[in-house]
């Protein structure tokens, strides 16, 4: 969300009447402790089925056919204290806005009333900020934060949020819950929220996540789990990406999505924005805006492989390099705004856009989940920019969310739609909102629509800092190598490539397909007994073989040595001579080989058409005991 200097850096419903009843007053009544079954969807939002998953860079409904993310940020429930000053007055808070803790317009608008604006935007879908104080808060709302929705008196925020929920949701808008800030302080500088675990532990902070997946778990149109805001730097420390220590986002956001998707919801897409700010912003020190950057050399692998999507801000008065603050903080680093139209274009490309790429061990859709420019500005460079960022959105079919959608009149021109106390509408439906033109050209532009074509999955394994052990159905068979680092596939997928050092595996399921018969049986292999009499492949090596007619799902490690193969049987004959593939000299892999899994490290990886069906390595003294050839045999007989 946009902030000013410094701070910059530094279940529902059983039936249509029940949500009527949320869209018109009532007398005052205290909310049940948990949301009812949602109601069946309106009539003008079935031409989208729930649950959404992925496929390649797009995001798809339950039928295949693509679903754009064309999406609004309707904030308040994270809170919008600035930190400073009693909370009661409206000064203190962002833009001169007291949310109360729950999203902004209640007090201004009809439940109704907002909804119908919201589908005059043009816009499918909410992303939905909380906090995790909004969660655990137990004291109802006073009655000025709901005048214009008398029925929601009485409630908690939380019990406001799940009405919202249930009258976005009833009401065709696909609805993405995010957790953008651990206390209900206004957000993004030195605030106390700059980390998921700010203030709290990684493991409470995942427990709020299970919570609530599971609180929406019966509304199909609750479709989303954002996982947390603008990571950033504190005072004292930068987030990084896959060290494996408490600051690890990469980790944290692995270790929250598995838990929602096992735990609380299987049908929810993952989110997973890049690291907003690291380093110190001062002239000659580093520091930077890494985005999605990071990606490259390490993705995310989640149980369910269509789940993942990726998200970056952008905002016109940040940059590359620069926090967006003026005075203190402010560096001599170019604003996104500074940029010619072919410079942001490559900027926005590096920093997020080539997740999109085909065929890559990261390919996954990107949600611009954040941007935005106010209704007021002036300045050439901030208008020219928008203009640009939009063309950009439109051109590339690009999913995303604008910042903010609700306002006050008088107070945050940034608001697509503005209420003053009379409930009378401003904004950019307005005739004379200068943003209208780039928005109306975003919101109608040329989409792929309809059947989106299934398209092979690559994913990483990465036992950096310990398991990566992606099936569900090899976890159902327990620990099968106590003590070792532990690899395996997500359901669906098979091992196609390995690091001769640092035990990374590339996964995928080009060509064949699932090829896993049915049930949960698998081979763990640690010796040479599957290797056929005079099929010596790897002579002097160590040979890891599966049995006939299994393949490679996983693999397990004691330091760089490779303590045992994991092997699954195949639904349909599989092919029977196979080739070495050597990797311990250099790299031996396909010219379209998915992305470097493995940066600076040897890999080889088996051919689209083939299957992995052993591991070869050596334990002579002075050699590297990791992976060093892979057999490799044609998927067919």
């Amino acid at each position: 969300m946009p902030t000013i200097g410094f701070a910059r850096l530094v279940k529902y419903l059983t039936a249509p009447a029940v949500v009527l009843a949320l869209l018109t007053p009532a007398p005052t009544a205290g909310a049940a402790d948990a949301p009812a079954q949602a109601a069946p969807p309106a009539a003008d939002a079935a031409a989208w089925q729930p649950p959404l998953s992925t496929r390649g860079r797009y995001i798809v409904d339950a039928q295949g056919n693509r679903f754009r993310l064309k999406s609004a940020n309707w904030d308040g429930a994270q809170g919008s204290w600035t930190g400073s000053g009693s909370t009661a007055d409206p000064a203190n808070h962002h833009a001169g806005q007291n949310s109360y803790g729950i999203p902004l317009g209640l007090d201004r608008a009809p439940l109704g009333q907002l909804l119908a604006d919201f589908h005059a935007l043009g816009i499918n879908s909410i992303r939905l900020p909380f906090s995790n104080e909004m969660i655990h808060a137990t004291a109802a709302v006073p009655d000025a934060a709901v005048t214009a929705n008398p029925q929601l008196r009485g409630r908690t925020p939380l019990q406001i949020y799940d009405a919202v929920v249930a009258a976005l949701t009833q009401d065709g808008f696909a609805v993405v819950l995010n957790n953008h800030t651990n206390t209900s302080r206004w957000c993004c500088g030195v605030d106390g929220n700059e980390r998921w675990n700010s203030g709290q532990t990684t493991g409470r902070w995942a427990d709020d996540w299970v919570f609530m997946a599971r609180r929406y778990a019966d509304d199909p149109r609750v479709v989303g789990a954002d996982l947390y805001n603008e990571v950033r730097r504190d005072v004292l420390d930068d987030p990084n990406w896959g060290l494996g220590d408490d600051h690890d986002w990469y980790a944290a956001a692995q270790l929250a999505a598995d838990r929602i998707l096992t735990e609380g919801n299987p049908d929810l897409l993952i989110v997973v924005e890049g690291i907003n700010w690291t380093g110190l912003p001062v002239d000659g020190l580093p520091h930077e805006r890494p985005t999605l950057a990071p990606v490259r050399t390490l993705s995310h692998t989640l149980v369910d492989a269509h789940k993942l999507v990726y998200s970056a801000h952008f905002y016109g008065y940040t940059g590359p390099r620069h926090s967006g603050a003026t005075g203190i903080g402010e560096t001599h680093d170019p604003r996104y705004q500074d940029l010619t139209r072919d410079q942001l274009y490559q900027v926005l490309t590096d920093q997020a856009f080539f997740v999109t790429a085909a065929g890559q061990h990261y390919t996954a859709p990107v949600w611009i989940s954040e941007f935005g420019v106010g209704g007021n500005e002036t300045g050439a460079a901030a208008r020219t920019w928008f203009g640009n960022l939009t063309d950009y959105f439109a051109d590339h079919d690009a999913d995303f969310a604008y910042w903010p959608l609700v306002g006050w009149e008088g107070h945050d021109d940034w608001a697509l739609l503005r209420y003053d106390t009379a409930g009378r509408r401003y904004g950019i439906l307005d005739q004379g909102d200068w943003r209208g033109t780039a928005w109306s050209r975003l919101t109608t532009s040329a989409s792929l629509t309809g059947p989106v074509a299934p398209t092979a999955v690559r994913r990483m394994l990465a036992t950096d800092h310990g398991d990566s052990v992606q099936s569900l159905r090899v976890r159902a068979g327990g620990d099968w190598d106590p003590g070792a680092s532990k690899a395996a596939c997500p359901d669906g997928l098979r091992l196609t490539g390995l690091s001769h050092t640092g035990g990374r595996g590339l996964c995928s399921d080009e060509t064949g397909g699932d090829l896993r018969a049915p049930g949960n049986a698998q081979t763990v292999v640690t010796d040479e007994r599957h290797v056929p009499s005079g099929g010596d492949w790897a002579g002097g090596y160590t040979k890891l073989q599966c049995p006939a007619g299994q393949f490679l799902i996983g693999y397990s490690r004691r330091g760089e040595r490779v303590s045992a193969a994991l092997c699954a049987p195949a639904r349909t004959p599989l092919g029977g001579a196979g080739r070495t593939v050597w990797f311990d000299r250099s790299d031996n892999r396909p010219a379209d080989g998915g992305g470097d899994f493995a940066q600076g490290r040897y890999k080889g990886q088996c051919a689209a058409d083939e299957y992995a069906a052993g591991i070869a390595f050596t334990t002579r003294l002075g050699s590297t005991p990791g992976p060093a050839a892979l057999l490799c045999t044609p998927l067919r007989p």
